[in-house]
């Protein structure tokens, strides 16, 4: 079970002082706030993409690249990468580098987005949105595992002979989730191909998303990937934790109920009526594990901490109180409770060596003499024969 924060990049006035940090604070403090992630032992750290105020993650490569520098353990990923919008492409091309600077500690997570005025600032369509998730992931998914790819859709120039450069590390794709807020569609295609679904799960009404999770995990034994307990699960979160859950509603409260998008909310009607955590280590541990409890097994849970305009120390210490009280009784009490022989999310190690077993990984080494890739074969150099012996169709 790995568990990790996720952030979104949102800046607004701090309603107890007024102050708005400026970008350039906002950039350094999620970066403080990955590295105290890391260090107190949390599994994850997801950056959301935006392009539009008030969130200021418009490259989530540029940052994750300079936090994987910064970092020694924690896995990197996003929150989401916008499948629509991007050019999958150069989505191949740069989190096939990121993977490589960053040592296979990285994964993504694939979206629509749903912010309207995005798409023609992309030149797009939001009416397009699943038909573009749909055929751009499709695209995505064959640029990683083809050193050769012949392509043609309805959205973007067709591709004859191209290959995506750097190939994945170790020859093996990052891992990918499909995120969703209500999308049947992407829970369909999360399982066609075997990956991971996340629920989004934040500020929903409670158990929300299990249809979506139930319908995910029946098409994913459909398409032969598996039982249905073996599908890859991710849950959103919120909390706000403190010593004293008096403490915790009373210094939370403003940060939530003068946030703009909750303008006029209850605090207490949402923590009732939602899978918002707002109380000490113990109450946040509770409302967790009702979690499992609702979906089942699952594989990953990652909270939203820095967010409402918290002051970064606020927001550093509520990372360590979840690295050092809260997740280490998680990580106890769901094993405990998880079936024999439910899976655990899937890493580049795993992935590696679910590929390979005891064999080498294939490390691809351009050809000079197959450089133009006009005659549709590999550009590559067979850097491991014995693999190709062993393994005809992976190579």
């Amino acid at each position: 079970m790995q568990f990790g924060i996720f952030t979104v990049g949102d800046i607004a006035p701090d309603p107890t002082t007024g102050y708005t940090q400026s970008e350039a604070e906002r950039i350094s403090n999620m970066v403080r706030v990955a590295q105290r992630a890391d260090e107190v032992g949390l599994d994850v750290f997801a950056l959301g993409e935006h392009h539009n105020p008030p969130f200021v993650p418009s490259s989530p490569t540029t940052l994750l690249a300079h936090i994987a520098a910064l970092t020694k353990q924690i896995m990197l990923s996003t929150s989401v990468t916008l499948i629509t919008t991007n050019d999958p492409v150069k989505i191949a091309e740069d989190y096939a580098m990121l993977q490589h600077v960053a040592k296979g500690r990285l994964d993504l997570m694939v979206g629509r987005g749903n912010t309207v005025p995005v798409y023609p600032w992309f030149g797009k369509d939001i009416r397009n949105g699943v038909a573009l998730a749909l055929e751009n992931y499709n695209l995505l998914h064959r640029l990683w595992r083809e050193d050769v790819v012949d392509w043609e859709g309805g959205f973007r120039t067709a591709l004859q002979g191209f290959t995506s450069t750097p190939r994945p590390l170790d020859d093996v794709p990052p891992f990918v989730w499909h995120g969703s807020i209500r999308t049947p569609e992407i829970a369909e295609q999360a399982a066609f191909y075997g990956n991971g679904y996340f629920a989004n799960h934040v500020l929903a009404p409670n158990l929300h998303f299990k249809p979506l999770v139930d319908f995910y995990r029946e098409r994913f034994e459909h398409y032969g990937h598996g039982s249905s307990d073996q599908a890859i699960v991710g849950l959103g979160g919120q909390a706000f934790i403190a010593k004293r859950s008096q403490d915790a509603v009373k210094t939370f409260r403003p940060y939530f109920e003068e946030y703009p998008v909750f303008k006029g909310s209850s605090l207490d009607d949402f923590m009732e009526r939602t899978p918002l955590s707002v109380g000490s280590p113990q109450e946040v541990i509770d409302k967790t594990m009702t979690f499992q409890e609702g979906f089942g097994d699952y594989q990953r849970q990652l909270f939203a901490l820095d967010g409402m305009a918290l002051p970064v120390e606020m927001a550093l210490e509520q990372v360590e109180l979840l690295g050092t009280e809260v997740v280490p009784v998680l990580r106890k009490e769901m094993a405990a409770r998880r079936a024999p022989g439910a899976p655990e999310a899937p890493t580049h190690a795993s992935l590696v060596k679910e590929k390979y077993g005891d064999t080498e990984p294939r490390q691809p080494r351009p050809n000079p003499n197959r450089g133009d890739n006009l005659s549709g074969t590999s550009p590559y150099q067979d850097s491991a024969p014995e693999f190709r012996a062993n393994f005809p169709l992976a190579v």
